[in-house]
């Protein structure tokens, strides 16, 4: 019975890890607090928002969309970006913090 229960542990302990290394970055704290108050944004807004380059920010989106905290959505030639459920779980833990 302890290895099962080390088992699951472990294993939850894994994937929670591989969730948080999707928002363990400043900039990515930031970008999702930015998309809870203004949903869909591109990424060039959000690099205009923060003044950084479009390079930066994809990535970090990517990071983020790999997680399931980010999700896209195709609008005409732009890609707009919103928070997941789960990205939204994330903006409620980090405000109780």
């Amino acid at each position: 019975m302890r290895k099962i229960v080390k088992k699951i542990v472990t294993k939850k302990s894994n994937q929670l890890e591989y969730i948080i290394k999707g928002f363990d970055n400043k900039r990515r704290i930031e970008i999702i607090f930015l998309l809870e108050k203004k949903p869909e944004l591109s990424v060039s807004e959000i690099a205009k928002h923060f003044k950084i380059s479009f390079t930066a920010v994809s990535n970090h989106l990517l990071k983020m969309m790999s997680r399931g905290i980010v999700m896209k959505r195709n609008d005409g030639l732009e890609v707009r970006h919103a928070l997941t459920k789960k990205g939204k779980t994330i903006v409620s833990f980090l405000k109780t913090i």
